[in-house]
């Protein structure tokens, strides 16, 4: 079968189709077909080497990156139910998406629902959890003005939507003219472009003098710019990344001394239950037609390099994905 793999950390270009031996379920595993692989910024870093660190110190090489698929089930492992055979499903890898086959544990592999496509399903099931669980952080309130950041990526394309369907007047902050009519487009009420150097002026202006949500996942500058925003009393920040690579920039008294709140949200931080109703969540939400995910751009394996070389250059909008 065909696999995307790097034998070496580096650019984007260190990323090549292979062919390699069909793997085998093992015990409690399931051998998924795959429909769609979502590419992710983690992926990009893996590749680049930069969670050797941190997360990932020890790959083996070669690797084959990828942690979201969507497909159908070919074969099962011993102690698994052999009538998944044939199911579609979705789930994270641990690796080894970008391929025609994959392995995922069977108690990963979710029933994809019904009334959603593969693409959908992939694009929430990661970006919906962690969407619908920011909002929840966030505990918006019918009337609140929300400052999005990175507004027309893969989350917070569903954040502007979570938000205007909580009654929040929505500010998107994006990169470009074509990420700020996209986040319009899915019901920013103002749209603004945080490379401009008044960015957070404009922000204020369009506020009224503050806001009382900041979603945040930029860090560095942008988060300080941001923190600042945030009306004395009674705003709220969620921190959820930093796809800027720098820790977001603020005083920690300043939060005592405004009266303001600073909360993370990770998924993986989160007891199994409590991220499947999160998931679930996002999936009736999409079910019913109130969450559309955008898929922005749909590749094939073998143009791999390109997907991670968008993300590197800011110029993916929705979810990315990758099909065999």
């Amino acid at each position: 079968m065909r696999a995307v793999r790097f034998h070496a950390y580096g650019s984007p270009d260190v990323l090549r189709v292979d062919e390699v031996p069909v793997p085998q379920p093992g015990p409690g595993q399931v051998l998924v077909r795959v429909t769609a692989a979502g590419v992710g910024f983690a992926d990009v870093q893996i590749r680049a080497g930069l969670m050797r660190q941190t997360a990932l110190p020890d790959l083996p090489m070669p690797f084959s990156p990828g942690f979201e698929v969507a497909g159908t089930v070919a074969a099962a492992g011993p102690g698994v139910d052999p009538t998944t055979v044939g199911r579609r499903v979705v789930g994270a890898p641990a690796g080894g998406g970008y391929a025609e086959l994959a392995l995922v544990s069977a108690d990963a592999a979710l029933p994809c629902p019904d009334a959603l496509d593969d693409h959908t399903a992939l694009a929430l099931l990661g970006q919906g959890t962690t969407a619908v669980g920011v909002t929840r952080a966030a505990a918006l309130h019918a009337g609140d003005t929300v400052l999005v950041e990175a507004a027309a990526g893969g989350v917070g394309s569903l954040l502007v939507q979570l938000a205007r369907r909580a009654g929040a007047t929505v500010i998107g902050a994006a990169r470009g003219e074509k990420k700020l009519a996209a986040a319009e487009q899915l019901g920013a009420h103002i749209v603004i472009d945080y490379t401009a150097p008044d960015w957070h002026e404009q922000a204020r202006d369009a506020a009224g003098g503050s806001v009382q949500v900041v979603l945040e996942t930029t860090g560095g500058p942008v988060s300080a710019a941001a923190f600042d925003l945030l009306t004395p009393g009674t705003g709220r920040m969620v921190i959820y990344g930093t796809a800027s690579g720098q820790a977001p920039r603020f005083d920690p008294l300043a939060v005592y001394h405004r009266g303001v709140s600073v909360t993370g949200f990770a998924s993986m931080a989160l007891a199994p239950d409590q991220q499947a109703r999160l998931r679930d969540e996002a999936f009736g939400l999409a079910a019913v037609g109130e969450l559309e995910p955008v898929i922005g751009t749909v590749l094939p394996l073998s143009q791999a390099a390109a997907a991670h070389r968008a993300f590197e250059e800011r110029a993916t909008i929705g979810k990315t994905v990758l099909t065999p």
